[in-house]
């Protein structure tokens, strides 16, 4: 009889427990959904580690001005420049904000350049990796008032005046500008004089002004220049030419400037455009920025600045993102020493 009742009532305590064991499911769930949907709180602090005008500066505030167009967040994004020892200001703010989800920052090279050219106690590692939004190249760039239509030519120039001669104009000391600069003078038996100025913008400035002979800018810095007419892109520093095929002048698109390489001048160099947050931060915070600059990459607005800038539009976050660094670190130590840039 007890055994009849007992396997009478097995179903019903089944589907008591199958309830209990869903609610506590339904309840970690729910748990767990909350844990992952962390957002920020208070207005978020947008650091760029170099001046105004340039490459860093127009993508952070780029950025910035399509989340809120878009409403991809709910709080404010304040943007603040803090070029201060070549970036070196704004990375250890950054390093220095341990836990701190509120602040991110936008990364050029000079994550790798500044402290090993500096010294300065600072290391990627020592903040958290986002996500890569682009790769930037550089264009060697004269002015168009001068007589100089191919690489070759203008080479041919700077040596024929000798060295230190010639001006090449360039963004920081040590940097990924002067990086380039040394490596075209290895590759062409050239030297030039670096004058180093604080930001893309400027420099192009002072190309247009004449106050150097030609720049390694990226093409986002010297786009409006060049489609007035007042400077002249010779050739890019890659390995294969850049695929945006709509004209930008009346008569050339960035597809039409030929390699350096193809110019006769054997060097090659991208840079990073990426996202970072301050160490200590947690999983879900990372994904809600990752999750936010996806959503950015995705807009008309994104993709039209893509184009327009040139850029290697190249994407990556997690794992990836991180091995890319450790062999982008490696990279640019042996540039660095070769240059003979690396802190003593």
């Amino acid at each position: 009889m007890n055994a009849v009742h007992t396997t009478k009532a097995l179903p019903r305590r089944l589907a008591t427990l199958a309830q209990c064991v869903l609610a506590s499911v339904a309840a970690f769930g729910v748990s767990s959904a909350s844990a992952q949907a962390w957002e920020p709180s208070k207005p978020v602090e947008f650091i760029i580690p170099a001046g105004t005008g340039g490459g860093a500066d127009q993508m952070a505030r780029l950025i910035q001005g399509i989340i809120s167009k878009n409403n991809l967040m709910k709080g404010n994004m304040v943007v603040v420049n803090k070029s201060g020892g070549a970036g070196a200001e704004g990375f250890l703010s950054v390093k220095e904000a341990k836990g701190d989800p509120h602040k991110i920052i936008i990364t050029l090279s000079n994550l790798f350049t500044t402290p090993m050219a500096t010294g300065v106690p600072f290391n990627w590692k020592e903040m958290t990796p986002v996500q890569m939004m682009a790769l930037d190249q550089f264009v060697l760039w004269v002015n168009a008032e001068t007589p100089y239509k191919t690489a070759a030519e203008y080479i041919a120039a700077v040596k024929a005046a000798g060295p230190l001669k010639m001006k090449m104009g360039g963004t920081g000391s040590k940097q990924e500008d002067q990086i380039i600069t040394v490596g075209l003078e290895k590759a062409t038996g050239t030297k030039f004089i670096y004058v180093p100025y604080k930001g893309g913008g400027e420099v192009a400035v002072q190309l247009v002004g004449g106050h150097v002979n030609s720049t390694v800018n990226n093409p986002a810095e010297a786009v409006s220049q060049w489609r007035a007419g007042t400077v002249r892109p010779l050739c890019v520093f890659d390995d294969v030419r850049m695929p945006y095929k709509e004209k930008v002048t009346t008569t050339m698109s960035w597809a039409d400037i030929p390699t350096c390489k193809e110019a006769g001048v054997p060097q090659d160099y991208v840079m990073l455009r990426g996202i970072f947050m301050a160490p200590g931060v947690t999983p879900a915070q990372v994904k809600y920025y990752d999750d936010l600059l996806t959503k950015v990459r995705a807009t008309p607005e994104w993709k039209e600045y893509m184009e327009r800038g040139a850029f290697n539009t190249t994407s990556m976050s997690g794992d990836a993102f991180r091995k890319w660094l450790e062999s982008a670190e490696a990279t640019h130590r042996t540039l660095m020493t070769e240059a003979g840039f690396m802190a003593k």
